[in-house]
């Protein structure tokens, strides 16, 4: 029942941060398309650095929704061999396949933070608007490393049900 109530709170807890945050990221591109078109198709202009923008704003949407993906197993997965699998071995194979995403999640943070100094270093900005790349590194970085411990936390309490859909019963209609 805890674990339960535990996983509830820390996907409740993701849901409003992440999610949010991707959500908000993916609303902010719709308004910023709709403009930019509207821009060039009636008054021949379209929104500066509005590439540079798109550009940003997927890269939150993309990296905020990577810990709430992960912590609700709602990734791709590739099941082709599952049912060669005992069903006994079945979750120490899924708190396995967590473990190395921790591992390989916390390298890409530690990757990226490295980046996120350099281009802190060399003052790096974009091209047109002139904005700093670092912020948006640095975020990277933390997103990565919040996906990092939200797979190692499913090694530690195990899995809530997947997101995936279960394989079908030989025989069942």
């Amino acid at each position: 029942m805890q674990q339960t109530n535990m996983h509830k709170t820390i996907d409740r807890f993701l849901f409003w941060s992440s999610g949010l945050m991707a959500a908000m990221a993916l609303f902010s591109i719709m308004w910023l398309t709709v403009v930019d078109v509207s821009g060039r198709k009636f008054f021949s202009s379209s929104v500066p650095g509005g590439l540079e923008l798109t550009e940003m704003l997927m890269v939150v949407v993309i990296f905020a929704a990577l810990p709430l993906v992960s912590w609700r197993n709602e990734h791709v997965v590739f099941d082709t061999l599952d049912p060669y699998i005992p069903h006994w071995m079945r979750g120490i194979q899924a708190r396995l396949v967590h473990l190395v995403c921790a591992g390989a999640f916390a390298f890409l943070a530690r990757l990226m933070a490295q980046r996120a100094e350099r281009f802190t270093e060399y003052g790096d900005t974009t091209v047109h608007l002139g904005l700093a790349m670092a912020p948006v590194a640095w975020l990277m970085a933390a997103l990565l490393l919040v996906t990092g411990l939200a797979h190692l936390l499913l090694v530690a309490i195990g899995s809530p049900a997947t997101g995936h859909a279960a394989p079908a019963q030989e025989g069942s209609a």
